[in-house]
């Protein structure tokens, strides 16, 4: 093909500066120079092709990023209750794990409810205690979330805060122990992701240690106000001992309260079966019941009673688990007849196969 500026002659033809040899020349320059604009469009249609791949992988990459990174957004389920089937068999469970019904319930809006921020609390003890190992990755990341929260919020309200260094006094122990068995993958998970996490509960319990409880600034009538027989009332409604012990230091009159026989009888009572009472039986110098001591022996040896506003409640009838409160599908002609209180541990063992 001639170029311009190249004789337009070829070899053996004798081709003259006529009419129709400037139109075949011409015409080879016009091919020419479309050959070339195809080839510039294929081209830039490659590289436009490139660059959209690129985009589109970015994209994705992005997306994936932002999907694994950020664990501060729960996985969220537009069901607020799952199936449960309690069989003998993974198989028979099918989908229906510990990690899977931590997933779909609602816990994160359950601790922002006072009537069910202890049942919760309860729930992440255990499983900090002997459920680690069971929880998949996306559990995990919802367990720490939670877990996150319920420490915000004890950050913020100044409430429970002795409640919250237990739970995370015992996750941090669990952890110790199971990351020192990494070799034998008894967690899932990188190892680099559960030394941050210990890091960050170490944070946390930092946090709570500064904790400064401030004095509501409104003056008005405050507990030592109120008629002994009041002050009296109100330390039997607390199912805590140590809350009473703790109590007890604020005025001399609220300890001699707090020494009370019958306030620390109806404790123990309240906790522990009569066996449990007769098998740890201590006298005072008197020679009567110390029913305090009693109590904080009973306490070290046998589990306290637990009692919860509000629980997760199992239907027999169809087999689906919810918080009380929560519209289910059930086919019962009464479904409340057929709803169960379930405690954190009776939770637990719903997963147990």
């Amino acid at each position: 093909m001639p170029f311009l500026g190249q004789d337009w002659r070829s070899p053996g033809q004798n081709w003259v500066k006529t009419g129709d040899g400037w139109k075949r020349f011409l015409d080879e320059q016009s091919n020419f120079v479309s050959d070339i604009n195809s080839y510039c469009n294929v081209e830039l249609n490659k590289e436009n092709l490139y660059n959209n791949l690129n985009y589109d992988f970015a994209a994705k990459k992005r997306r994936k990023d932002c999907l694994n990174n950020n664990t501060k957004i729960q996985y969220q389920h537009q069901e607020k209750w799952i199936y449960v089937h309690k069989g003998s068999t993974k198989e028979r469970h099918g989908y229906c794990t510990l990690g899977e019904a931590f997933n779909r319930l609602d816990f994160s809006s359950a601790i922002q409810d006072s009537r069910r921020f202890n049942y919760v609390v309860r729930l992440l003890e255990l499983i900090a205690k002997s459920q680690l190992t069971s929880l998949s990755g996306i559990a995990q990341k919802n367990y720490m979330n939670i877990l996150e929260k319920v420490v915000q919020k004890v950050l913020k309200d100044q409430q429970n805060i002795r409640l919250i260094k237990e739970l995370l006094q015992t996750l941090y122990s669990s952890l110790c122990t199971l990351v020192q068995r990494m070799g034998k993958s008894v967690l899932v998970g990188n190892i680099n992701f559960w030394v941050y996490r210990m890091e960050t509960i170490v944070n946390w319990q930092q946090q709570l240690n500064n904790i400064q409880i401030t004095t509501p600034a409104a003056k008005g009538m405050t507990l030592t106000d109120l008629p002994l027989c009041l002050q009296l009332n109100i330390m039997q409604r607390l199912t805590d001992g140590r809350d009473i012990a703790c109590l007890g230091q604020v005025s001399s009159e609220l300890r001699v309260l707090g020494d009370d026989r019958l306030l620390w009888k109806k404790l123990c009572q309240y906790h522990f079966t009569e066996r449990q009472i007769r098998k740890r039986i201590i006298l005072s110098d008197k020679g009567q019941l110390d029913w305090k001591n009693m109590y904080f022996k009973l306490v070290r040896c046998y589990p306290r009673r637990e009692q919860y506003a509000n629980t997760l409640q199992l239907c027999r009838h169809c087999h689906i688990l919810c918080w009380k409160g929560t519209e289910h599908p059930c086919t019962a002609n009464n479904p409340e007849s057929f709803l169960v209180s379930l405690s954190p541990q009776d939770f637990i063992n719903l997963f147990r196969f």
